[in-house]
Parts: C-alpha cells; structure tokens; sequence
C-alpha cells in the first residue's frame, strides 16, 4: 500500500500496474460545482485511445448527471456510468443494471423522513422528485433540469434511492436505527446523505460493471473523495483518494494524490506502466 503523500500529489517513482478499468466519482474527484475540470476532461480524452475503459461512479441521479459527462458518454470518450450509488449503469447500448426500491422500502423511508420532519427527494431514472419544497429547494429547482415536487411520484414510478438535506451539521437522523429496517443512511455531504438499502453501493454497480465486460475487480483502480466511495475502495485493485478526501477515504486507500487544482489525478495516471 502507498503511504507517501505530498503537496501536489507528487509519488514514488514506482510504476502502478495499467488498470483495466478506471473509475472515477463526479464531484470533487473530476469536477467542482458539477463542471469538469479542463485539465481532468483532457486526460479522459487522451486515455480513449487506450485500452483502458473509464467508467464514471457516481451518487448522482441520472436525471442530474453533468451535461459534460453526458457528453463524453456519447462521444465514447467514457464507456460507461453507474448512478445512484450503483443502484443504475448503463453505457450508451444498454441499461446494464438496475436495483428499483421496493414498495416496502420505499413505504418505511417515507414513514423515517416525515418522522424527523424532513424534505426529501426519490430519484428514478429520468426525475428527482421532491417531497415538498422551501426556499432553499425552489431556486435549485428552477435552474435544475428534471427536478420536479411531487410526493406521491414513488407510488407509480420505479425509484432507486432516496436523499435528504438536514438543517445543521448536527440533525442527521442519528436517532433512526437504519440497520434495523434494511437501509442504510450514506453521507455525501455534511448536512445531506442518502437513504439507500444495505446491500446498495458502488462496489455493487462496479461489480456488476467488471463483469458486463469480463473484468475482475482487482484490475480495477478507482478515484473518489467522499463517503459514498468507501466499499468501491475496498473492492478495486488500486484506490486513490483526493487530496481533499474524506478521512475515513484516505485511510482505506492504497493512495493519496493531491487535489483537482493540484492535478492530483494526472500525477497518478502518470506512473501507470503501459507496457504491462
């Protein structure tokens, strides 16, 4: 396991074995304020001509997913995406899987969310729709495309998580024992997270990924930041964390390179030994 950190992401000069697959999470990993760092949007589209695939991990819904990556996927540049924590991926051919909430799911994070008196949100694969909404909630909604309120829209639409903002760093459903009912609260943020079911993660999308296109996992090198990042480290061959990773993230990874503006990314793409 690399240990080794310095400011800029600088490493060892030891080569890292060519992945098969990289993947890489959205927000604070390839992009800030959900638009992808040029420098980051060059390195996806010389490692195209590779054989390595790039595959994009992200919670994210897929009615939310940055038009920049959207359109890497249609310009191959990126093979495929897992969403929603891996409860959806698809490539540009075909769904590739997907894990809808069930009834009974659905009903019980409800029943949590209006006990802690929460605005809430389900996503589908074309929606987010919201329980209610504030002021806070109006103005993301007007500039958000796909985002809709509608309480009911569970009731008749296949959903696949459920997300919730809290009013201060200290109100975080602390009191529900998610374990209990199936679920499990992930944070992505420190005053939002998503409810999602117990066996739902990225590892479960990546898994299902690896093996769409024959791939095992420990071929695999991944890069993210946040808590939602923790079972795919745990499942890839080679994981990175970003300079300003969460502190649970960097003590699972086997690396820790520098930030976005730090070119942490490119300092680890650097030392991939092509010829293995």
């Amino acid at each position: 396991m690399f240990t080794e950190y310095k400011a800029g992401g600088a490493m060892t000069n030891t080569a890292i074995p060519t992945p098969k697959i990289i993947f890489f999470d959205i927000d604070d990993t390839l992009s800030r304020a959900g638009i992808i760092d040029k420098t980051n949007q060059a390195t996806l589209e010389a490692l195209a001509d590779s054989d390595i695939k790039l595959v994009i991990s992200t919670g994210r819904s897929k009615a939310i997913l940055p038009p920049d990556i959207l359109a890497l996927l249609q310009a191959d540049v990126l093979d495929a995406i897992i969403c929603m924590n891996g409860q959806y991926s698809f490539d540009t051919h075909h769904r590739i899987s997907h894990y809808p909430l069930s009834d009974k799911q659905t009903a019980k994070i409800v029943d949590l969310c209006q006990a802690s008196r929460l605005i809430h949100k389900f996503d589908s694969a074309t929606h987010i729709a919201w329980s209610d909404e504030n002021e806070r909630l109006r103005e993301f909604n007007a500039r958000t495309p796909n985002s809709i309120v509608d309480p009911d829209y569970y009731k008749d639409h296949e959903v696949y998580q459920c997300s919730v903002f809290f009013d201060n760093q200290t109100d975080k459903m602390q009191e529900v024992n998610f374990a209990q009912e199936g679920l499990k609260l992930v944070h992505w943020h420190h005053i939002g997270g998503d409810i999602l079911p117990l066996e739902a993660s990225k590892a479960r999308g990546i898994l299902d990924v690896c093996e769409y296109y024959g791939v095992d996992a420990s071929d695999c090198m991944a890069f993210g930041d946040g808590m939602n990042d923790l079972e795919m480290f745990d499942l890839v061959g080679f994981a990175v964390a970003m300079g300003d990773a969460q502190p649970a993230l960097i003590e699972r990874a086997d690396f820790v390179t520098g930030t976005i503006e730090e070119r942490g990314i490119q300092s680890v793409l650097a030392r991939l030994d092509m010829a293995s």
